[in-house]
């Protein structure tokens, strides 16, 4: 059983930046598409970004193209999503998750065995 932990986040004004962390228990990290989806109050859980095993392959919500970048480091079993010109929009609970499958990112969350317990991103206007 893999666990997932997220870490930072918190409270930014809109325009602020914030790195989410996501720490694996698995060493067989290195072979999961990693993967960060966010549910708003009242909405649906939606893909955010996700990382193919070696980060050669990379996909993004249309939403936070340009603003957000994912990568992991293998070594740490930790993978990242940087969040800048962040907008209240963006105000959700994110969480991580791993896809123990085929080495394609993927935006479905039916893919992701794994879960974490989400962390709170709060943007203010």
């Amino acid at each position: 059983q893999v666990q997932l932990v997220e870490s930072g986040g918190g409270l930014v004004q809109a325009g602020g930046s914030l790195r989410l962390s996501c720490a694996a228990s698995e060493r067989t990290f290195s072979t999961y598409v990693m993967g960060w989806f966010r549910q708003a109050p009242g909405k649906e859980r939606e893909f955010v970004a996700a990382i193919s095993w070696s980060s050669s392959n990379t996909r993004y919500a249309d939403s936070v193209k340009g603003r957000f970048t994912i990568s992991r480091d293998n070594a740490k079993n930790t993978v990242y999503l940087q969040m800048n010109s962040l907008k209240p929009e963006d105000t959700a609970v994110y969480y991580c998750a791993a896809d123990p499958g085929t080495d394609y990112p993927s935006v479905f969350e039916k893919r992701y065995k794994y879960w974490g317990q989400g962390t709170q991103v709060t943007v203010s206007s």
